[in-house]
C-alpha cells in the first residue's frame, strides 16, 4: 500500500460522526415600514424610488424626470405596447450598447439594503441589467421583505438557472476614494413600486 493510500484509509477510518446542523436563531422583523425603509436605503445609495399605479404612469415619470431618456428596451409586453421599444434580434450583448433604459421586473425587494432579487427569466438577456446606461426595475409594493434572512428563506427552495441581487446603480470608489457611478454597470437606477399587484402581473 502506498503512502497516499495509507493516509486516505486512515482519514476514512477516523471520520467524525455526522451531526445535525444547528438551528440558527433569526430575529424576526415585521414587514411594517419595509417599503419606507427600502425607499430610504435605495435613495441613499444613488437610486430613485417611485410609487406608481400603472405602466403609463411609469413611462410618464421616465419622460418627465429623464427627458433624455433615449432608447428603451423592455421584455415586458405592457411597456412595449406603450412606447417605442428597441427591437433586439439575436443574443449578443453588444446589441444593448446604445440602450439608455432597460425596464424589467424584479421578484422582490429587501428593505435593509435596497436590493432587488431578479432571476434570468425576468431579464430575458443576462447582460441586460448590467450593460444598459440606466436600469428601471418594477416590483410589487407587497413584495418588500425586511432583511436578507427573509430573502434567502423566500428563494431557498426555488429553481433557477441564474439570479442576482441588484442594489442601486454601479458604484466604485477604488480610484483616489472618489465615488464613481456607472463604472461597471448602469450609471442610474430607478425602482417603480406598483401599488396595485394586479397591474404588475
Amino acid at each position: 500500500m502506498s503512502s497516499r493510500d495509507q493516509i486516505l484509509s486512515r482519514v476514512k477510518a477516523n471520520k467524525p460522526p455526522q451531526v445535525k446542523l444547528p438551528d440558527v436563531a433569526v430575529f424576526e422583523q415585521g414587514e411594517d415600514g419595509a417599503a419606507e425603509k427600502f425607499t430610504e436605503i435605495l435613495n441613499a445609495i444613488g437610486g430613485g424610488v417611485y410609487y406608481v399605479d400603472d405602466y403609463q404612469e411609469l413611462l410618464s415619470i421616465l419622460r418627465d424626470n429623464y427627458p433624455d431618456h433615449g432608447r428603451i428596451y423592455s421584455p415586458i409586453p405592457d411597456v412595449k405596447a406603450l412606447t417605442d421599444c428597441v427591437a433586439i434580434e439575436g443574443s449578443s450583448g453588444h446589441q444593448f450598447a446604445d440602450v439608455e433604459w432597460a425596464v424589467i421586473k424584479g421578484h422582490f425587494g429587501v428593505a435593509e439594503n435596497g436590493a432587488i432579487w431578479i432571476t434570468g427569466d425576468l431579464m430575458e438577456y443576462r447582460s441586460l441589467p448590467f450593460i444598459c446606461q440606466r436600469l428601471a426595475i418594477i416590483i410589487k409594493q407587497n413584495d418588500i421583505l425586511p432583511t436578507m434572512h427573509d430573502a434567502y428563506r423566500r428563494i431557498g427552495d426555488s429553481t433557477y438557472s441564474y439570479g442576482a441581487f441588484i442594489a442601486g446603480p454601479s458604484k466604485t470608489a477604488d480610484i483616489e476614494q472618489s465615488l464613481v457611478l456607472g463604472a461597471h454597470g448602469p450609471k442610474g437606477m430607478a425602482v417603480f413600486i406598483m401599488k396595485d399587484d394586479s397591474v404588475y402581473s
